[in-house]
This record gives C-alpha cells, structure tokens and sequence, in this order.
C-alpha cells in the first residue's frame, strides 16, 4: 500500500511538473483546458435538451418567470410623472405650484416598485442560470429528470471532489509556496535590473500557476493597451481571483490593507521584491494619506502601474457600480480594464455577507472552471474641464460599454450599509421645489 500510494504521488507530481508548472514558467498552453471546456460545453447542451424534453413531458415550467426584472420603468424625471399623474386623475396640468392628494400615489408606486425590483441589493446575489450546469440546481422549478441525468451529475460530483479539488489544492499550494520562497530570495538582491526581472517573472510564474489551479480560462483582448508604468489600472470588481486573472498577465503594484496570517506572510514577502503599498488599518480610513502615498508612486515613471478596484467591493458581474473618486483625482493616466466572468461553467462572485474566504475558495475549486473575457481600454486622461467624480464616471461607463454590464450610479457601500439621508434629501428637495417653486 505505501508502494502504491508513493508511485501514485510520483506521477502526480511528474504530470503537475510536466503539463501544468513548466508550460506556467514559460507563459505556454497545451490547449488541454480548451478541450476541456468544449466538452463541458457539449455535455451541459446535452443535460439542458433532456431536462426542457423531461419538463414539456411532466408539463411543468422550467424557468422562472421575469428573471430579467418585473417592472418595466421609464426614464421620466419626478415632476413629469405627477403631471400626467395630475392630468389623468384630475384633467388639470400643473399650472400652478400647489400640493395635490393624488401626489401622493406617485411616492407609493415609486416605493412598491423598489421594494419589488430593487436595482441594488439584486447585484449582491448570484446570477441564475436558465440551464443546469451539473453544479446545483439552477433551473428555478427543476426537479428529478431521469436516471441518466442523475448518474451524470453524481460521476459530475465524483470528478469534481476526487479529482480536480486534491489537483486544485496542490497546484495552489505549489504556487503560493513558490511566490513566497521566490520573492523572499529576490528581496535580497541588490536594487536595479536584474532584481526587477527576476521579480517580474517570479510573480508571473506563480500567478499563472494559481490560474490554473482555478483551471481558468482567460481571454485577454487589446494587449497593446495593457498598462504601463506610471500609470493606474482600474477594473471592475466580482471576485478575489482578479488579482490573479490580471496579474498573470501583467506587472502590477498591488494597493491593500496588510493582513494577518498566511495573507500577511504573502504580503511581507511581496513587498521584498516589488514596491507595492500596503496600508495599516489604521491609514486606509487617512483618505489624505493613501492619495499622497499613491502619487508618490505615481509620479515615479520607473515604478509599476498600481492595480485598484475602485468600487470598493464585489458585484456579481452583471454591472459596475459607484466607483471611488480617490484614484482618480492624483492625475495620473488611467488604463481601465474590464473583465467579464461567464457564469455558465461556475459563478466567481465572492458574496462575502454570505461566504467566508475558505468557503468561497473551495466553491471556486470545487466549479467545472473559471471562464471570463478580459479586455484592455485605451488610456484616458483627466479633462481640464472635469472633476474628479465626472473623470471616474466617464472610466466607469467605458468599462460597463465594454464588457456588455449595466453602469449604476449607486455606491457598492449600500452592501452593508442604509442608504444616506441625502439621497432621501434630494428627492424631497425635488417635491419641495415643484410645490414652493424655484
């Protein structure tokens, strides 16, 4: 038995070193992941046929109705609603500024509509999906289909768990060992080129690894608008995991809080070999602080682009929200980048209310793959004529155009938090103005 166990960890080991920690070092694909996808691809086809063949048969629906919202809204502005609204119920227009009881309806729709189809809190749940993909059950009303689909979901499960999860774990762990044993000896080396070559592909080679032990599947688009030193590299925010998602393909300086345990060990040994900025607990609530110590290192034309986030927190990939204005009033060249995952073959967005790290890494190891589209935007400069919201508004937009997501006004703070008297302020100074007048 301990024979057999020691020649089955051999030929792990060889075929981790020889199909997947050699092709990462040199930046190189087989194309085995790709085979891999396609073949999910036609199974999940397959499950889907039978399961809408199973349903018309048992006559019950599928899908669950409206998954797209319920409420259809117009953009009309507050004081043209309770015009038509005055027109409709009284047969008089808004000729004179005066209270009317009807208005009242106007703020009681508005409210029901919110309460039914809130555009908010709807970003911070997992997509659903109108097909199984063999990972849970997706379909709203899906219930037991056939034995055949029964027996391809538990083999589905076998594979994931005996499988790729041991693989998985031991190519993160091979990564995450390597990055802090290479940037811990790279740290020691004196400044200048040889340091920072080193350190560049010491990163890469282990970002590359940790994709995939994601078995990630990344497309990247417009490579000749990756970021360049100097600059800021803003992107959209799903998941921890795009960190590596851009980083296996790039030389970033990280911005962050510094952490405790393994996340801390990772970080000090970082920040050996590569200037990234880490902030104490204390100096991420110093807005002041964390701009002046980010145009330092932007004014540095040597140093790596800084890779921020500035929503501030993980949305489910199917918009962008509020983005903060810090990074973007330091007047440096900004390198937006938007990254769209398909949820089709697992879901990366990490709902951290709900999913602790560790379990939310294992759900990530334990999905058919990590599929997503990456594409790199021209850089965009502040205008004279902007401030800085305006500026991150404009970057914000571009991301949402590209990567096919809604652009939403709201801050991703309302996650965990209640929504600020002044957005109710503004709403009543609004009414206010109409009945009082300008």
């Amino acid at each position: 038995v301990v024979n057999l166990l020691g020649i089955s960890i051999t030929v792990l080991f060889t075929l981790l070193l020889v199909f997947i920690i050699v092709p990462a070092i040199f930046g190189v694909s087989f194309g085995i992941r790709k085979v891999y996808m396609k073949t999910l691809l036609k199974i999940f086809q397959w499950a889907t046929l039978r399961i809408e063949r199973g349903a018309k048969e048992k006559n019950h629906p599928l899908y669950k109705p409206y998954v797209n919202g319920i409420i259809a809204k117009e953009p009309t502005s507050l004081e043209e609603e309770i015009k038509e609204l005055r027109r409709s119920g009284s047969g008089k227009a808004l000729d004179t500024p005066e209270f009317e009881l009807s208005d009242i309806f106007y703020f009681c729709r508005k409210g029901i509509e919110t309460i039914m189809d809130d555009e908010v809190t709807k970003r911070f749940s997992a997509e659903e999906l109108e097909s199984w993909n063999l990972l849970s059950r997706t379909n709203y009303n899906f219930q037991y289909i056939s034995l055949r689909l029964t027996v391809l979901w538990g083999l589905g499960v076998l594979i994931r768990y005996c499988f790729l999860l041991p693989l998985r774990i031991a190519l993160a762990f091979t990564g995450i060992s390597l990055l802090v044993t290479g940037t811990t000896v790279v740290g020691y080396l004196p400044n200048g080129r040889c340091k920072e070559f080193l350190s560049k592909h010491v990163h890469l080679m282990c970002y590359r690894i940790c994709v995939r032990a994601l078995t990630a599947i990344i497309t990247y688009h417009d490579r000749e608008n990756r970021p360049r030193n100097g600059g800021i590299c803003v992107a959209n925010h799903t998941s921890p995991i795009d960190v590596i998602i851009l980083a296996s393909d790039g030389y970033y300086a990280m911005v962050g809080q510094v952490h405790g345990g393994l996340m801390g060990v990772i970080q000090r040994a970082m920040v050996k070999a590569c200037p990234h900025v880490w902030f104490e607990r204390s100096e991420v609530r110093d807005r002041h602080l964390v701009a002046k110590r980010l145009t330092e290192h932007v004014q540095d034309k040597s140093k790596l682009p800084i890779l921020i986030f500035p929503e501030g927190t993980c949305i489910n990939n199917t918009s962008v929200m509020m983005f903060k204005k810090g990074s973007f009033e330091i007047g440096a060249t900004v390198y937006p980048v938007a990254i769209k995952y398909d949820p089709q073959f697992g879901d990366a967005f990490w709902n951290s209310s709900k999913y602790g790290m560790v379990t939310y890494l294992l759900r990530m190891m334990t999905s058919w793959a990590i599929v997503c589209s990456v594409w790199y935007l021209p850089p965009m400069t502040r205008q004279p004529e902007e401030d800085a919201v305006q500026f991150a508004n404009r970057v914000k937009s571009a991301i949402a155009r590209q990567g096919g997501l809604v652009d939403l006004l709201w801050d991703g703070g309302l996650k965990r938090e209640k929504v600020k008297d002044a957005f109710k302020e503004e709403q009543q100074k609004l009414y206010s103005k109409m009945i009082v007048g300008n």
